[in-house]
């Protein structure tokens, strides 16, 4: 067992929480989702969750955040730069550059938030389904859940294509879940255009 993964586990007792779920190990690659995400606290528990789980979870982040020597902090905690400023034809889109650096990797779980802010929203942002779509991927259900201290994997989807249909079933699999602020929250998303 890895120090950083000592230092979350020990946390984790100390504050309460467990992590739960796994990932199947012939599942190699894929998108794991935070719904709820409310507070900056959901990402300190999801990062920690993962490490007990021994889930190697990465993040993107503006390549603009990477110098010295805030890249050093964001690679240990799993930062990956993604540069989406080229030009023309050689402008990357997020989804894109995400489904090409799981398409690369022989192992790669990319951590992502539906919402994209911690701010009330009613839709999900559909990044994560077409990226997942594109590298032919999973997408893993994670979740905070605040009233039981409980954090990890809830469950996974295989994206068919339907999203509508695909996101009724992770809706499912978060009912019960408590976000930190759950008035904040986003956890059954409006599903119309």
């Amino acid at each position: 067992m890895d120090l950083f993964k000592r230092l979350c586990a020990v946390w984790f007792k100390m504050q309460g929480w467990k992590a739960v779920g796994q990932i199947p190990a012939h599942i190699k690659k894929g998108i794991i989702i935070g719904p709820g995400h409310t507070s900056n606290w959901d990402f300190v528990y999801a990062m920690g969750a993962m490490h007990i789980l021994n889930i190697n979870a990465k993040f993107t982040i503006k390549k603009e955040w990477f110098f010295f020597p805030m890249n050093l902090f964001f690679m240990s905690l799993g930062g990956i730069p993604v540069d989406r400023r080229g030009s023309g034809k050689n402008k990357e889109s997020l989804t894109d550059a995400m489904a090409r650096l799981l398409k690369e990797a022989e192992r790669l779980f990319i951590l992502v938030t539906v919402e994209g802010t911690r701010k009330k929203v009613e839709k999900w942002r559909t990044g994560f389904y077409y990226t997942a779509l594109k590298a032919q991927v999973p997408i893993l259900v994670g979740f905070m859940d605040y009233a039981k201290k409980e954090a990890g994997i809830k469950g996974i989807i295989y994206p068919s294509g339907d999203y509508k249909s695909d996101v009724r079933k992770i809706i499912k699999m978060l009912r019960g879940v408590t976000p930190k602020y759950p008035e904040q929250a986003c956890l059954n998303p409006r599903l119309d255009d």
